[in-house]
């Protein structure tokens, strides 16, 4: 009997706008681009609610009310949260219309949308507070279950996310992590006493979220009768079948035009209609299955690229100094007491600013340029180089400290 999880990832950075070098001193608006570019985080944000947040919404309501066992997840980052509230209110009260119905759990991760986890523990937990307290303000929820960003995740973060208190974790099934075992079972992160570890099925996430409108693949045109059959090949060799993607798979990625909303509204039905299966959030699942062995996962991994490693975001010059950069303020920062200085920073942290710096062009270049705004990553690394100096002249003034922090990873 498999029981499908369906999560959701919905995220949008407030990107940093074209930031010549002359703007340092006298520009601290950081992300407001009022132009038509690419970099207008309005206009992008009402484009994709348009395109995806309102129409996948309003199908997925009308699922949940027309199948009380189904179920879906979400994770909302608070830089996304942010922005529905200013852009798109409309947005905002579509999700709290899914909460209502009492079949959606909202999971926890950093509220910027960061890399922390790998630079700062203390940054790490703090965000993943101020997440919390947003997704109780907005849904009256208390997450139990954890995504950290991109599902980036090794042992020491599960510990982390056990120590936060939370009862799960999510990653991305990696092949050579998982050796023989299968992702379809609930497992126990190594070193962990009482958190559970949820693996992404990547083959049938990516069949939904990357080949969908692939007419060269093999299994073209694919509609939700064949991929709940899918599904049900699983029972007795699986307990869950984990869908993790990104909600802009709906309408955004895969556009309207492919099917892809037909698909979402017709698959509860085919996967419900078939004997044994069943829907259920991630905190049901830790519920109602053990873990069935540990995973030891020393390096860090994620759900990005071919080599779902940390490359999409640290694997040049101009990413690890950006970092560097913007993690060595933390102290100072936090020392200074402006919370304006400290929102700004903050949102500098968000691992899209670094996904547009990547330069690797091979296997995954198009999906890199695809969701790059800027004109090449070089651009993208110039304005938020220019951007963050701007932002240690700011710090600069507070006197905060007599000697520069130091930044460790």
């Amino acid at each position: 009997m498999p029981s499908v999880c369906f999560y959701f990832q919905v995220h949008q950075p407030f990107r940093v706008k074209r930031y010549p070098i002359f703007n340092i001193g006298t520009d601290h608006e950081y992300f407001n681009d009022d132009s038509e570019s690419k970099l207008n985080n309005r206009k992008i944000f009402q484009k994709v609610a348009a395109k995806c947040y309102l129409p996948a919404n309003r199908i997925l309501l009308e699922c949940l009310r027309a199948h009380p066992e189904f179920r879906v997840s979400f994770s909302l980052s608070g830089v996304f949260l942010e922005q529905a509230e200013q852009y798109g209110p409309e947005v905002l009260n579509s999700f709290y219309q899914l909460a209502k119905t009492g079949q959606v759990e909202f999971l926890s991760e950093t509220y910027h949308h960061s890399l922390a986890a790998l630079y700062s523990f203390d940054e790490f937990k703090r965000q993943v507070m101020m997440h919390r307290d947003i997704i109780e303000k907005f849904f009256g929820a208390r997450p139990r279950v954890f995504r950290n960003t991109e599902l980036i995740y090794n042992n020491e973060i599960a510990g982390w996310a056990e120590q936060l208190g939370f009862e799960g974790i999510l990653a991305e099934g990696v092949d050579d992590m998982l050796g023989w075992r299968s992702p379809n079972f609930v497992y126990m992160p190594q070193g962990s006493e009482r958190i559970k570890l949820l693996l992404k099925n990547y083959k049938l996430s990516d069949d939904v979220a990357f080949r969908f409108s692939s007419r060269e693949w093999a299994e073209w045109p694919l509609d939700a009768a064949k991929f709940a059959s899918w599904i049900s090949e699983h029972n007795g060799n699986g307990e869950v079948v984990n869908l993790f993607m990104d909600y802009e798979t709906f309408g955004e990625h895969q556009w309207e035009s492919t099917g892809i909303f037909d698909f979402l509204r017709n698959l509860p039905r085919e996967v419900l209609a078939r004997k044994d299966n069943d829907f259920k959030t991630p905190s049901e699942v830790l519920a109602a299955y053990p873990a069935r062995d540990t995973i030891d996962v020393a390096r860090h991994i994620s759900w990005a690229d071919v080599e779902r490693d940390l490359s999409a975001w640290r694997s040049n010059a101009m990413q690890h100094a950006a970092l560097g950069a913007v993690y060595a303020l933390e102290r100072d920062v936090l020392e200074s007491g402006d919370e304006r200085l400290i929102a700004d920073w903050r949102r500098m942290q968000t691992s899209d600013h670094f996904y547009y710096m990547c330069t690797k062009w091979f296997a995954d270049g198009d999906v890199h340029k695809y969701f790059n705004p800027y004109e090449s990553p070089y651009d993208a690394f110039i304005s938020y180089m220019n951007a963050l100096n701007d932002l240690k002249t700011r710090l600069a003034q507070k006197v905060v400290s007599p000697y520069h922090s130091k930044h460790t990873v």
